[in-house]
């Protein structure tokens, strides 16, 4: 499908990332961002991501036939109730919001009154840099795409979002808005949160100048995320924070249970530990190929 505007509310790196890669595929005559700081109207132009960047929501949003939430979710809602007034009647509203039972909660009836559709979606790509200067028109390529919709949603709308997320590269897959945030609760959040918490222990002021130096690939490559958006993933935490709250508890019981075995110096059960950890991996990631980091 052909877009004649798309708006992109939020141009850093998934929304710069999507422009670009809309423009370089040439799926939309005009892309449109809103941005909330005037030295951002610059950068996103000068990225290349936008045809035109404003801080003006109301001529952002007025005539497109697709808007995309490319912002924090706390932001989604007030923006969302700020831009109906302008919203052109049947336009698609989508997101990229890491949780989506609030936020489908949210939306879906507010834009359904306004005479647009609503239709919940993620892409599971992102990286530790943020920022429309970190953005690539790759960014989405094999990245898995969850769309969430629910009894509401309007199978043509539903079609034509997820269309647009193919077209950039994505694999896509259907969940309940449920479903896709007990999942990644334990497959992206509680990730962050432990990446978080052991670069907090480890490089937490007055340690020896020697701790720092002895941080190599391995602490390197497990705390990269913590460099994401504190922001962002305050958000995140605290939207889903009934399933990372379970997840974290899954967590912490079998590290428990690794002390454990530590504490006996159970060689043999601690060596199945590891082994049963890397053929469990190694079994992902020889069927996942080479996924988007997020």
């Amino acid at each position: 499908m052909h877009w004649k505007r798309i708006t992109l509310i939020g141009v850093g790196l998934l929304g710069g990332s999507l422009g670009l890669a809309l423009k370089q595929r040439r799926l939309a005559e005009s892309i449109v961002g809103y941005v909330r700081r005037a030295a951002s109207v610059q950068e996103c132009e000068a990225a290349g991501a936008v045809e035109f960047a404003t801080l003006d929501l109301a001529s952002a949003v007025a005539e497109a036939e697709l808007i995309v939430l490319c912002t924090p979710l706390a932001q989604m809602r007030p923006l969302v109730q700020q831009m109906l007034p302008a919203l052109k009647r049947g336009a698609l509203v989508t997101d990229v919001g890491s949780v989506k039972r609030s936020v489908v909660r949210e939306l879906e009836g507010l834009v359904a009154k306004a005479g647009g559709h609503f239709v919940g979606s993620h892409p599971m790509a992102g990286a530790e840099k943020a920022g429309v200067a970190a953005a690539r028109a790759d960014l989405f390529v094999n990245a898995v795409c969850v769309t969430t919709p629910t009894p509401r949603t309007s199978r043509a709308a539903l079609r034509k979002v997820e269309e647009l997320w193919k077209n950039v590269g994505c694999r896509l897959l259907r969940l309940t808005p449920g479903a896709h945030d007990e999942l990644v609760s334990r497959s992206s959040h509680l990730p962050h949160a432990v990446a978080a918490g052991l670069a907090n222990l480890v490089l937490r002021p007055g340690r020896p100048e020697a701790q720092r130096m002895l941080c190599a690939n391995g602490f390197r490559d497990t705390t990269r995320i913590a460099s994401g958006s504190p922001e962002m993933w305050r958000d995140i935490a605290l939207a889903n924070r009934g399933n990372l709250g379970g997840a974290l508890g899954e967590f912490i019981t079998g590290l428990q249970a690794f002390r454990r075995l530590l504490r006996r110096g159970n060689g043999a059960e601690l060596q199945k530990f590891f082994a049963q950890a890397k053929q469990r991996r190694d079994e992902w990631s020889q069927k996942a190929g080479s996924p988007s980091p997020e």
